[in-house]
C-alpha cells in the first residue's frame, strides 16, 4: 500500500531518508467516538487516491471483518463499500474516475463527453439562474408588503402568516436531480463533483449489474460522491410517474428513442425546472424511417438538407405535446445537434392558459420535390377580432398544388415545433461561463464552437436553405457566402448560418426572393 519513491544517490556521508511506513486502516470501533470521522475521511481519501489493487481486497476484508455491524446488520452500516473484484482499469473524466468495463455488461459511450460537458455547462448556468429568479421573485413578494410589516427584525408571532411564508422561503433549496437511465453512474458522479450547489443526485437504472456498478463507482470517487449521488434500483417510468414534480432537473439519455420516457418525465420536472433529454436513433428522426418516426414521435420527418434541425423541432413536438396533456408547456433553452444525437435543454413550467396558444407554436411543413423549396403552415391562427386571442384551426394550405419555381409537386411533413429552439440570452451566459472556465471542460472546443453557432442563429426563422443544393438543382457554380448574404441583406432580410450544417443558410427571406437572387446570379 506504500508508494515507492526514487530517491539520488547520496552525497557524502549522509545518510539516506528513513523509509516511509504504510497508512494504517483502523476498524471504526478501534478509534475514539472524536476520531471516527477523522479515519473515516482518511479512509475515503485513501481509496480515491490510491489504485486498487488485489492485496487491497484483503485489507478491506479485514478491515470489515472486525467490525460489529458486519456480522447481523450489515446493511445498516452505511460506509460498507461495495466490493471490488480483480484489478480493474479506471477512466476519468472531469473530476470524476469509474472502473472501466471490460465485459461491456454496463453501457459506457466515451464520445459522449461532448454531451456531458455541455450538460454540466448548462446545469451550472441553471443553478445560477434559479437562484436569480428566487431572489427577484422574493424581491417582488417583500414590495407588496408595507414596510411596517416586513419580516426583519420583527417577531414571527405577530407579523402573520404572510410574513413566516416570507421567512420560509428566502432560504432556496438545492435543486435535486434525477439522472433517469444512469448505467455506470459517470454523469450523476460528475453532477456532483463538478457542479456548485447542487443536491440530492438519484442514479436511476432498472438493470442490477449497472446498479451494482454505480454503487462501486461512488464509493471509489470519494465522500462527496457518497453523500450526493443515491443509487436507486427501479423503472424509471414507473418512479418518474410515482414522483410528480419532485426533481428541479430531469436527465434523459437514452439509448435510441426517448419517446416511452416523455409523459412521465414531463410530470415529474417541478415547475421552472429542467429537462435535459437526448435522441440518438438518428435514422427514425432525419427520415429514414418515416412510418417509425410518426409512431415514435406523432410526426412526418422530410428528407431535406435540413433534416438535422427538423429532428430537433420533431423532438421538441412531441415533448410539448406530452406536456400539455397535463396542463404543462416546455420553454427551450438550448437545442443542439452533435456527432451522431440531438439534446435538447427545454424548461418546463404549468399554466391552463398558455397552453391553449401552443397550436400556434406547431407547423406543416411543404417541401417541393424538384427544387427543395418548403414553406410552413402554422396549425393554430389568432382571430384578430377576438379580443380573448384563442387559438382557431388554420385555413387551408397557402401553397399550390405545383411548385410555382419549377412545377413540382409538394410532400407534407410535420407538425414540427417552429417557434425559437434556442434562448439566445441563455446561450450567449453559458458560453461566457464556459471560456472563463475552459480548463474544467474536456470538450471545451467541440461545445464553445457550437454553443458560439447557437448564440448567432436567427431565432425566428425555422429550417434552412443549403447554398450547395441550390446550385445543384441550376447547375451553376456556388456564390461565396459572403455573396450570398450580402444579397439577402440588402434585400432588407435577415440570414445567419446554422451548428446542424456548415453550409447552411437561416434566413427569413421567402423561397421566392432566394430563386430571384439565383436567378440574378446565374
Amino acid at each position: 500500500l506504500s508508494k515507492k519513491y526514487t530517491f539520488p544517490a547520496p552525497q557524502g556521508r549522509r545518510p539516506p531518508p528513513p523509509a516511509r511506513s504504510p497508512p494504517r486502516l483502523l476498524p471504526p470501533h478501534a478509534a475514539s467516538s472524536g476520531d471516527s470521522m477523522t479515519i473515516a475521511c482518511g479512509f475515503s481519501r485513501f481509496l480515491s487516491t490510491t489504485r486498487v489493487h488485489s492485496s487491497t481486497n484483503r485489507v478491506l476484508s479485514l478491515w470489515f471483518a472486525s467490525c460489529p455491524c458486519s456480522s447481523a446488520s450489515a446493511s445498516a452500516c452505511a460506509s460498507e463499500p461495495p466490493e471490488i473484484a480483480g484489478d480493474p482499469d479506471t477512466v476519468r473524466e472531469g473530476r470524476a474516475e469509474i472502473f472501466a468495463d471490460k465485459s461491456n455488461s454496463v453501457f459506457f459511450n466515451k464520445a459522449q463527453v461532448n454531451n456531458r460537458d455541455l450538460s454540466i455547462a448548462v446545469l451550472r448556468w441553471f443553478v445560477l439562474k434559479r437562484q436569480e429568479e428566487h431572489d427577484a421573485q422574493l424581491k417582488g413578494r417583500r414590495a407588496d408588503i408595507p414596510p411596517e410589516q416586513h419580516a426583519d427584525g420583527l417577531d414571527p408571532a405577530t407579523t402573520g402568516s404572510e410574513d413566516t411564508a416570507l421567512r420560509k422561503e428566502s432560504s432556496l433549496k438545492a435543486p435535486k436531480v434525477l439522472e433517469a437511465l444512469a448505467a455506470s453512474g459517470l454523469r450523476a458522479i460528475r453532477y456532483a463533483l463538478e457542479v456548485d450547489g447542487i443536491g440530492e443526485v438519484i442514479a436511476l437504472d432498472n438493470n442490477e449489474v449497472a446498479i451494482e456498478s454505480c454503487k462501486r463507482n461512488i464509493y471509489h470517487n470519494g465522500i462527496l460522491a457518497s453523500s450526493k449521488v443515491v443509487p436507486h434500483l427501479a423503472d424509471a417510468r414507473i418512479y418518474m410517474l410515482t414522483h410528480p414534480k419532485e426533481f428541479d432537473v430531469v436527465d434523459l439519455d437514452p439509448y435510441g428513442s426517448p419517446a416511452a420516457f416523455l409523459d412521465s418525465a414531463v410530470q415529474c420536472v417541478a415547475d421552472g425546472g429542467i429537462l435535459m433529454c437526448s435522441a440518438t436513433d438518428m435514422a427514425v428522426l432525419a427520415g429514414g424511417n418515416a412510418e417509425v418516426c410518426f409512431s415514435k414521435y406523432g410526426s412526418y420527418p422530410v428528407r431535406g438538407k435540413y433534416r438535422h434541425e427538423m429532428a430537433l423541432r420533431i423532438l421538441l413536438a412531441c415533448m410539448e405535446s406530452h406536456a400539455i396533456r397535463h396542463k404543462r408547456y416546455i420553454v427551450p433553452v438550448i437545442s443542439v445537434h452533435m456527432d451522431f444525437y440531438i439534446r435538447v435543454f427545454v424548461r418546463i413550467f404549468t399554466s391552463a392558459s398558455t397552453v391553449k396558444s401552443s397550436p400556434l407554436k406547431f407547423s406543416h411543413v411543404y417541401q417541393c420535390v424538384g427544387c427543395n423549396s418548403f414553406h410552413l403552415q402554422n396549425v393554430g391562427r389568432i382571430n384578430s377580432k377576438d379580443k380573448r386571442n384563442i387559438p382557431l384551426p388554420n385555413f387551408c394550405p397557402t401553397v399550390p398544388q405545383e411548385c410555382s419555381e419549377c412545377g413540382g409537386k409538394f410532400v407534407m411533413g410535420g407538425p414540427i415545433w417552429s417557434d425559437p429552439i434556442h434562448d439566445r440570452d441563455w446561450a450567449t451566459s453559458i458560453l461566457s461561463n464556459i471560456r472563463a472556465t475552459s480548463g474544467l471542460y474536456e470538450a471545451y472546443a467541440k461545445i464553445s464552437a457550437i454553443l458560439t453557432s447557437v448564440s448567432e442563429e436567427l431565432p425566428n426563422a425555422p429550417l434552412f436553405v443549403s447554398l450547395h443544393s441550390i446550385c445543384a438543382t441550376l447547375k451553376c457554380t456556388n456564390p461565396t457566402m459572403v455573396m450570398f448574404h450580402s444579397a439577402i441583406r440588402n434585400a432588407g432580410y435577415q440570414i445567419s448560418g446554422s451548428h446542424a450544417d456548415p453550409l447552411a443558410l437561416k434566413t427569413d427571406a421567402p423561397m421566392s426572393v432566394i430563386w430571384d437572387i439565383m436567378r440574378c446570379w446565374v
